[in-house]
């Protein structure tokens, strides 16, 4: 039938009504008995709602008493519906955009007249042909959902539910299929039927047809059967699908719309042939990756391009008629476009950047150039505009400008842009005779966060502290990050120094108050070093460089704090550059380095028990440098780890010498950082070391500070066993100094403590000294510890320590760190042998 057919001559008019107080199952027995899909509920005369075999999906089947609630309380609302002449085409495209599956017909007053389903639409859509022409296979719902015969009814209205199915393939076992449908729903809504499983109340048997059978034969069947739904079968017999009356008026839907375009294809080659002076003009603008614009002289489109469709969203028949202000953005005021049209009359060409809206709605920048097109007369008959969409290039153009010159994580100028700001605020300061000031920020302990919580725990806390240090600042002030846990702060315009302090003071305090990152509170602080212009500096890079310089200052000083540039901090930086400059020569070469040894000795006897290695730097320009001045450079420069190396190569070198030469030297301690440690070869480069000196078992030790064992302390287990395993002693230095942690001394393979100086010289001056070592020596006592007293100066001291359980004495009392030599002579000359 024709797709003009009024719906009024198909729609069912015996409507099935009820009350809202009517029962849900008397309602579902009734529409049982009569077969319909759907019960409408009237109140005085009106549709206030409806309710179909669908809505059945809703209902919980393990709840009798769910079947009894009025039907007004699970009824859909309002009800669709369709006027009276909507004609047969118009409804099944309201059915396919809206997925429904009942409209009610209303008359002008809006009373019910009957009505349709889509059902009878796929009936009298003149499908025919379409169904001839098209097998199966094309049209079914793949994948079907397949229940197990042993489920309640409950459980399967769920699972129908939960996939959107309006019908589910039962197993019954064997080759037997069954199936439930909405309309089963409807009979159990109406008459439940307890625990019944689905197998037994599943309708049998289940029609089918196969994959390549036609679709007629499938409508036919539905038809002569009076059913909905098909079972599809491969060539296995296996079920690979459903099919039903709404999966058939998809499939005609797409078929409608091929033809459509079809249509359309074929109008665009009619309008080609009719047009031969200009078919290559057209293939030219056709295929043209710019958008085109013709226009009458009055600015009303007559033809657009399908770039200019791409780029807009309005098709030619959308934009025909209408001017170029369809596009509007709304960015460009009045007097742009005055100056445009006043450009293009004078000289009938505009070219130039504008901002234009998307039939979506989305904004966009196009580069347009127009151009005024003149008749035998020399007037104006058309324009013509031609632009390319710009957006995505101008945004590359920002993206990489801000790649440029703004830090990706915190979206803070970096190091370049930051330059840049700082050289014009110069300019403006000296132009204005004003004081600006720069202010060098870095974070307190950053690495440990990074260490305990990871590294996006890391970036969260640096986006935090920029947040809170921009909050601190004056809209005209700069903060950027450089690098790591870096950041410069700009003042410009500064009156008076205290007005820099009290900034610094205010930023100190922001960063030092509590951080709540991923559930773990703690707090950092920072170091802040503030260099001025024009006192200190008058360049950009002497700027920075003397707020660094103060900053590292306050780092020195006791960090969390601020320190202002003094002149002398540049030579502190010179000294510092040219100390690391001959360490890394020193790393590199070795020359300079000696090993000094001092030795342990026994608190009872006398009898040395064992020496400490300690390294000591003699270089040729800048004579002896200190252990405390270069022992942390090394660290902080990352040398620690191929000096490190050099000293134990010393030690094991001169412990073979002293072997060779017939002494029975003592044990030998040597210190480990925490780089050290950390190094995943340790323990193998320590079983090398010893095979390639031929050492014996043990003759090498270890000493670790607390702070290198507690942050991973279950790795540092396997580390530690290892080195015990080659027989080497390991010993716990500066023991009380730091976390003081006396649980994992029972966990960790160590064999020694050392208590630390400070406590030994407080022996007669601090009660809490004496509890301490009384404390820390009874426990190593019970733990089987040996114990170090550090630092023994006095013989007052070394009395003192005969109350407690301490096993050996360490210091200037009983020995000072000498060369191998001296050590030899005073130390292993009675252990010559023979």
């Amino acid at each position: 039938m024709s797709q003009d057919l009024p719906i009024d001559r198909i729609m069912q008019t015996g409507l099935l009504t009820c009350l809202r107080d009517t029962p849900l199952c008397d309602a579902a027995a009734r529409m049982s008995a009569r077969r319909c899909s759907a019960m409408l509920v009237m109140e005085e005369g009106h549709a206030v709602g409806i309710w179909t075999e669908h809505d059945c999906l809703s209902v919980d089947f393990d709840d009798p008493k769910a079947l009894r609630v009025p039907i007004g309380e699970v009824m859909s609302q309002p009800v669709a519906s369709l006027p009276l002449g909507t004609s047969l085409g118009e409804a099944a495209l309201r059915f396919a955009s809206e997925q429904r599956r009942h409209f009610l017909i209303v008359d002008e007053q809006g009373r019910p007249q009957g009505i349709i389903t889509q059902t009878d639409v796929a009936l009298n859509q003149g499908l025919e042909p379409y169904l001839r022409l098209r097998e199966v296979s094309g049209a079914m719902r793949a994948r079907p959902l397949i229940l197990a015969c042993d489920l309640s009814l409950g459980q399967a209205v769920r699972q129908m539910k939960r996939g959107g199915c309006d019908a589910a393939v039962v197993d019954c076992g064997g080759r037997e299929l069954g199936i439930l449908t909405e309309r089963d729903m409807v009979r159990f809504v109406a008459r439940h039927p307890g625990d019944t499983p689905i197998g037994e109340l599943a309708s049998r048997p289940l029609l089918t047809v196969a994959e390549s059978d036609p679709l007629i034969h499938a409508r036919d069947l539905l038809i002569d059967h009076r059913v909905r739904h098909l079972a599809v079968l491969d060539q296995q017999g296996e079920v690979v699908g459903l099919l039903g009356f709404r999966d058939m008026l998809a499939g005609a839907e797409h078929l409608y719309f091929e033809d459509l375009r079809h249509a359309l294809e074929q109008r665009d080659q009619a309008l080609a042939q009719s047009r031969h002076n200009l078919q290559l003009a057209e293939r030219v603008i056709d295929s043209s990756l710019e958008g085109i614009i013709i226009t009458d002289a009055k600015a009303c489109i007559e033809f657009v391009n399908p770039a200019f469709t791409h780029m807009t969203g309005y098709t030619l028949e959308e934009a025909v008629g209408r001017t170029p202000a369809m596009l509007s953005s709304g960015r460009q005021d009045a007097t742009f476009y005055r100056e445009m049209w006043g450009i293009l009359r004078a000289h009938g060409y505009w070219r130039g950047e504008i901002w234009n809206r998307r039939k979506s709605g989305e904004l966009y920048l196009e580069l347009l150039t127009i151009t005024a097109i003149y008749g035998d007369a020399g007037e104006v008959t058309n324009y013509a505009a031609l632009f390319n969409d710009i957006t995505h290039i101008r945004e590359n153009e920002e993206r990489v400008k801000r790649l440029a010159y703004y830090d990706p994580l915190t979206g803070l100028p970096n190091r370049r842009l930051l330059d840049d700001r700082l050289e014009l605020a110069i300019r403006h300061a000296h132009r204005q005779g004003k004081r600006l000031a720069v202010i060098f920020i870095d974070l307190d302990h950053f690495k440990q966060v990074n260490d305990a919580l990871g590294h996006a725990a890391g970036d969260e806390l640096l986006l935090n502290v920029s947040r809170r240090l921009r909050s601190h600042l004056r809209e005209d002030d700069t903060l950027a990050r450089l690098s790591g846990d870096e950041f410069i702060v700009l003042l410009n315009e500064v009156e008076e120094l205290d007005e820099v302090t009290r900034v610094a003071r205010r930023l100190i305090d922001s960063v030092s108050a509590p951080f709540d990152i991923e559930g773990q509170v703690f707090r950092v602080g920072c170091s802040l070093g503030i260099g001025l212009y024009p006192d200190d500096a008058a360049t950009p890079a002497g700027l920075v460089r003397c707020a660094d310089s103060a900053m590292y200052q306050a780092k020195q000083e006791g960090r969390n704090t601020y320190r202002l540039f003094r002149s002398e901090m540049h030579q502190q930086d010179a000294d510092r550059l040219r100390l690391e400059t001959a360490l890394r020569d020193t790393a590199e070469t070795g020359e300079g380095l000696e090993v000094y040894f001092q030795p342990l000795i026994h608190r009872d006897t006398g009898e040395v028990h064992g020496a400490e290695a300690l390294l000591r730097w003699h270089h040729p320009e800048l004579g002896t440098v200190s252990p405390g001045e270069f022992i942390p450079l090394a660290e902080r420069s990352g040398l620690i780890l191929p000096i490190g190396e050099r000293l134990l190569h010393l030690v094991a070198s001169q412990l073979r010498e002293w072997l060779e030469a017939g002494f029975s030297p003592p044990r030998v301690a040597v210190n480990l950082s925490a780089r050290e440690f950390w190094q995943a070869d340790l323990v193998n480069r320590v079983r090398h070391l010893y095979h390639d000196y031929d050492l014996p078992a043990g003759q090498i030790g270890f000493e670790l500070t607390e702070s290198v064992l507690l942050d991973k302390q279950q790795k540092a287990v396997a580390i530690l066993e290892g080195l015990r395993d080659l027989g080497c002693r390991l010993a716990i230095d500066d023991f009380g100094t730091g976390y003081s942690s006396l649980s994992y001394l029972q966990e960790l393979p160590v064999t020694t403590i050392k208590i630390d100086r400070s406590f030994i010289q407080g022996l007669s001056q601090s009660r809490g000294s004496a509890a301490i070592v009384a404390g820390v020596t009874g426990m190593a006592k019970e733990l089987g510890l040996r114990v170090v007293a550090e630092g023994v100066e006095t013989q007052e001291q070394l009395d003192a320590l005969s109350r407690y359980h301490v096993n050996l004495i360490q210091g200037f009392f009983t020995g000072r760190p000498v060369p191998a030599a001296i050590f030899a002579e005073r130390y292993l000359i009675r252990s010559v042998m023979a």
